[in-house]
C-alpha cells in the first residue's frame, strides 16, 4: 500500500494533507499521482467520490513556480464543482507563506465579470479554475493570458460533453502550447468524446480504476415503498428519527424541491434549496453555508448531484427515481465518500417497480424496508416476488401427476422429460386454440354471407 510520502511532495502539501486527515492515497490517487509528476497526460476514470480531485491538486502544486503567470487551467462543468475544486485548492494554497503562496483565479458564470477584470490587470494568476465559457470570455477579452499555460486539467469530462461545453474546452486547448500536459477525468468516458481526446493526447497513459460495485461499498441502499403514504410525510420521519450529521433530499424537478422545502420548514426544519431557480449570487451563498454546517437538511435537484462535495453527508434520500438512471448514482454517491459510511433511501410507489428494476440492472443491490409506526422494518424482497409470480404457470391435471409421479421416480434425466412433456402439452394446446380460432373465423364470414345473401 503507497503513502503520501512515497512521493517526496513540498512540506506545505504535507501539512495541508495533515489538516485534512489525508491518511494514505485512494486508488485513484495511488494510480495518478506518480505519472502526473512524470509530466505524462492522463486519462482517468473512476467512481464519484474516488478522490479524483486531489489526485490531480496534489502534483500541480508539486509543479508550480513562483512565476507569475497562468501555469495551470482546470476547466469543470458547473460552478459547483468549480467552488469545490477551488476550496480544496485554498486549503493545499494556505500552507505556503504568503510571499510564496499560489494565487489562484476562480472563473466563473453569474460572478462579477467587471471585478475579475480589474484584478487580472494588477496580474495574472498561477491557477486557474472555472467553467469554460468565463475562462474563454476573459481571454477573448485579452485580460486572461492562457497561452503560457503547461498544464489542462477537463473535471467531469462526460458531464462537459453533456453540457455542450466541449467547444469552449476545444478553443482554450488550442490556445495551448503543443506540449502541453493534459490530465481527464470522468466517471465514464463516452465515444462521443473519443475524437477530442485524440487530438490533444499523445500517448497519454489511460488508467481506469475498478470497482467491485458502481457505487462505493461503504453505502447502504434502502428501499422504502410509499403505497397509501404522503412522501412529505415519509421524508420529514425519515430526516428526524435518526440524527444525520448532514442530509440530502434529491427531488426530480425544482417545482417539487420548492414545494418539499416549504413543507419541511413548516414542520420546524432549518432546509436549505438548490435548484435550477435559486440565483448564482444566492446559491453560492448557500453552499458556503452549508459548507459552514449552518444547515443540517438540504433540498436539491440533480443539478447538485454532479460536483457537488458537501462534507460529513451521512444520509441521501431520493424523493424519487430520476428519469436519467445515472443521476442516481451521482446522487447516490454524495454519501459514503473517501471510505466513509453513509446511508442512501430510495423512495418509490408501486407503479414505478420498472424504474426500480433500471437501478437494479446498474448493479445497485437494495435492501426493502417499510416505514411502520416512526422505524424502518424489514421488507418483502420485491426480486424473490416477482420470480414467484413467473413460475406460477398452471398445469393440466394429467401433467400436474406426470410430475408428481416423476418426482417420486427419480431417474436420469426426468427433469429433461418432464420439460419435453410440459412443451409437447403446450404445442397441442396452441394447435387446437389455432383450430377453434379458425373455426371461428369461418363461421363469422358464413354469417355474414347469409345476412347479405338475405338483403
Amino acid at each position: 500500500m503507497a503513502k503520501f510520502t512515497d512521493y517526496n511532495l513540498k512540506s506545505e502539501i504535507y501539512a495541508a494533507l495533515a489538516e485534512m486527515h489525508f491518511d494514505k492515497p485512494t486508488p485513484v490517487q495511488e494510480k495518478m499521482i506518480p505519472t502526473i509528476l512524470q509530466g505524462r497526460s492522463v486519462v482517468g476514470q473512476s467512481q464519484t467520490g474516488s478522490g479524483k480531485t486531489h489526485a490531480f491538486l496534489i502534483p500541480i502544486f508539486e509543479h508550480l513556480t513562483q512565476a507569475s503567470e497562468v501555469q495551470v487551467i482546470i476547466t469543470t462543468p458547473s460552478r459547483e464543482l468549480a467552488a469545490q475544486i477551488e476550496h480544496a485548492a485554498k486549503q493545499i494554497a494556505n500552507q505556503f507563506v504568503p510571499e510564496k503562496q499560489p494565487k489562484i483565479g476562480y472563473y466563473v458564470g453569474g460572478t462579477d465579470k467587471a471585478r475579475q477584470v480589474n484584478q487580472l490587470d494588477a496580474g495574472q494568476p498561477q491557477l486557474v479554475i472555472g467553467t469554460p465559457g468565463r475562462i474563454l470570455d476573459l481571454s477573448k477579452m485579452g485580460k486572461l493570458d492562457l497561452h503560457t499555460a503547461k498544464t489542462l486539467v477537463i473535471d467531469e469530462a462526460d458531464m462537459t460533453l453533456d453540457g455542450g461545453f466541449l467547444p469552449d474546452v476545444d478553443s482554450i486547448a488550442g490556445a495551448l502550447p503543443s506540449d502541453l500536459q493534459m490530465m481527464v477525468f470522468s466517471a465514464t468516458i463516452p465515444q462521443k468524446l473519443q475524437p477530442f481526446l485524440k487530438k490533444y493526447l499523445n500517448n497519454p497513459v489511460v488508467e481506469e480504476i475498478p470497482s467491485e460495485t458502481v457505487i462505493a461499498n461503504t453505502i447502504t441502499n434502502l428501499l422504502v415503498g410509499t403505497k397509501g403514504r404522503s412522501k412529505d410525510e415519509v421524508i420529514y420521519h425519515l430526516l428526524t428519527m435518526g440524527s444525520p450529521y448532514m442530509a440530502l433530499v434529491f427531488t426530480n424537478t425544482k417545482e417539487r424541491a420548492k414545494e418539499l422545502a416549504q413543507y419541511l420548514r413548516q414542520n420546524h426544519l432549518k432546509v436549505a434549496e438548490i435548484h435550477g431557480d435559486i440565483k448564482p449570487r444566492e446559491r453560492k451563498r448557500t453552499m458556503a453555508a452549508i459548507q459552514h454546517l449552518d444547515y443540517q437538511y438540504v433540498v436539491a435537484t440533480d443539478l447538485a448531484a454532479r460536483g457537488i462535495d458537501i462534507p460529513g453527508v451521512d444520509l441521501v434520500i431520493n424523493d424519487g427515481i430520476p428519469s436519467e438512471l445515472e443521476f442516481f448514482i451521482h446522487r447516490v454517491g454524495r454519501t459514503g465518500r473517501m471510505n466513509q459510511a453513509g446511508t442512501a433511501i430510495t423512495l418509490y410507489n408501486p407503479d414505478e417497480e420498472q424504474r426500480v428494476a433500471a437501478v437494479e440492472a446498474l448493479g445497485i443491490e437494495f435492501e426493502p424496508k417499510n416505514y411502520v409506526q416512526g422505524e424502518l422494518r424489514d421488507g418483502i424482497d420485491r426480486r424473490r416476488r416477482r420470480q414467484r409470480n413467473k413460475s406460477t404457470t398452471k398445469l393440466d391435471p394429467t401433467m400436474i401427476g406426470m410430475v408428481k409421479k416423476k418426482k417420486k421416480n427419480v431417474k436420469p434425466g426426468y427433469k429433461r422429460q418432464i420439460k419435453a412433456a410440459i412443451a409437447k402439452d403446450a404445442r397441442f394446446k396452441k394447435r387446437v386454440a389455432t383450430r377453434e380460432e379458425l373455426r371461428a373465423s369461418r363461421k363469422a364470414k358464413k354469417k355474414a354471407s347469409d345476412q347479405t345473401h338475405r338483403r
